[in-house]
């Protein structure tokens, strides 16, 4: 059995063990038996119309789920090989953005907003066309769409630069035109507060360092010019 510590996108830290079949991961830091729940709560929901993780044990701070097969999307990301799979992130955040809010139990109201869709967090079979997996669900809500467009996108500006100009693939595989620039800073930015304000809660040295880290991110993203 392997165990890593992984530091995401987001900032949050996860132990995960996993052997050939099946990944535990176990939640720490601010709100972590709220975010534990509301992921084991989304799989359960969702596994029939959006390809998660089968959900195949949980306790009161990890869930254990199937190992999903296949290449993260980070790793895939490339000049030359974004467009595909920004468009497949398009697609299936339009997919996630179809799910019925009355099978969803969680806070707020719209759409199921996946809350942290980077390409980081969805896993590809063969191929750059299709996604098979959908990861990380302990920051779902209902909101708006554009949140998770927003911070897809934002995750590509902020991680690979050079990969910017494929960003329009992302708009079209999910079917609309791109929104106007103030729009999606202002999506990218209110998403930045809600993790500056996680990490403020978080008294551990770690916590501090990540605070200064998404504070620093809020300013360079401020400067964003589109």
């Amino acid at each position: 059995m392997e165990s890593t510590e992984d530091r995401f996108a987001d900032g949050y830290n996860h132990l995960t063990t996993s052997d050939e079949t099946s990944v535990t991961k176990r939640y720490r830091g601010p709100d972590a038996s709220t975010r534990r729940t509301r992921e084991a709560t989304v799989l359960r929901a969702i596994a029939s119309v959006v390809p998660v993780p089968a959900l195949l044990d949980e306790g009161e701070d990890y869930v254990t789920m199937r190992l999903m097969p296949g290449a993260h999307g980070r790793e895939l990301l490339e000049p030359d090989t974004a467009a595909p799979v920004l468009a497949a992130c398009g697609r299936m955040l339009a997919r996630v953005h179809a799910v019925p809010p009355a099978v969803l139990p969680l806070p707020g109201q719209g759409v199921l907003v996946h809350g942290d869709f980077t390409p980081a967090n969805v896993i590809f079979g063969d191929g750059l066309r299709e996604i098979t997996a959908v990861l990380d669900w302990e920051s779902a809500h209902l909101g708006r769409p554009v949140e998770d467009l927003a911070w897809c996108e934002w995750s590509v500006r902020t991680h690979r630069p050079d990969c910017v100009p494929a960003l329009p693939h992302l708009y079209h595989g999910y079917g609309i035109q791109r929104p106007v620039w103030p729009v999606l800073r202002g999506a990218m930015l209110s998403r930045i507060r809600e993790l500056v304000d996680f990490h403020s809660r978080d008294e551990s040295e770690r916590g501090r360092a990540l605070l200064a880290d998404w504070r620093r991110r809020m300013a360079i993203t401020s400067g964003w010019r589109g």
